[in-house]
């Protein structure tokens, strides 16, 4: 069986909500996936007693560490947590996917481009999906509980479960669709082992120190080619 390829859920972490939201989330994409896909939730590592450079540090070595990454783009403001960590998949090209599930407009594209900031649109390797989440909770909500949903061709679904297998299922069409983008690396083994150097290196911090020695990041380099990232 082929290693799964592990996607970074980048997001908002700090009630309740986004918790439990993340995780459900997480799982459908993990179950729908069957086996391609690991979604990797930095919320499983963190706690709140931990040092906020050691949360830094761990949340930016499991974004190098993955082949992809899931940014929840939500709120009339984006999260200031996951932009940087937006920002650092795309100086590493790593495919990334946004998600918007927040029916509100907000950001500064005149309503004719993407609801959120225009310092973060128009990256390469960037595919972006809006759901409007209300409409679908009452679209799951008004079908049948023990319908066939035709979408997933699953038997017995639930309010929750179609909401979920919905979002979860556009995600994994645009997960595949993003991995097809060639990288601007374009192959040059040099270039990428230089930015995975510098990566590690500008954010200061002791993130060089946890991120292990030259030779990891080469081999971590090398796993990702075999896996078609790069």
């Amino acid at each position: 069986m082929k290693e799964p390829i592990k996607i970074y859920f980048a997001g908002e972490l700090f009630d309740h909500k986004h918790l439990t939201g993340n995780a459900i989330l997480a799982s459908y994409i993990n179950t729908l996936g069957a086996g391609k896909y690991e979604v990797i939730l930095p919320q499983d590592s963190e706690t709140s007693s931990e040092r906020a450079e050691g949360i830094r540090n761990n949340d930016l070595k499991l974004l190098l560490e993955s082949d992809l990454a899931l940014f929840n783009f939500d709120g009339t403001d984006l999260d200031s947590g996951t932009v940087a960590e937006f920002m650092f998949a795309k100086m590493l090209d790593l495919p990334s996917v946004i998600l918007r599930t927040d029916f509100r407009s907000a950001g500064d594209q005149r309503g004719i481009g993407d609801k959120w900031n225009l310092m973060c649109s128009f990256y390469p390797r960037t595919e972006a999906l809006s759901i409007d989440a209300m409409k679908l909770y009452h679209d799951s909500h008004s079908h049948d509980s023990h319908s066939h949903d035709k979408d997933c061709g699953c038997e017995k679904l639930y309010p929750i479960d179609l909401f979920y297998n919905k979002i979860a299922g556009l995600l994994l069409k645009s997960f595949d669709k993003v991995r097809r983008r060639k990288s601007i690396f374009g192959g040059d083994v040099d270039k990428l082992n230089e930015a995975y150097s510098l990566a590690v290196s500008f954010p200061g911090g002791g993130l060089k120190k946890a991120c292990g020695s030259a030779a990891k990041l080469r081999d971590l380099v090398d796993s990702k080619r075999r896996k078609g990232i790069y």
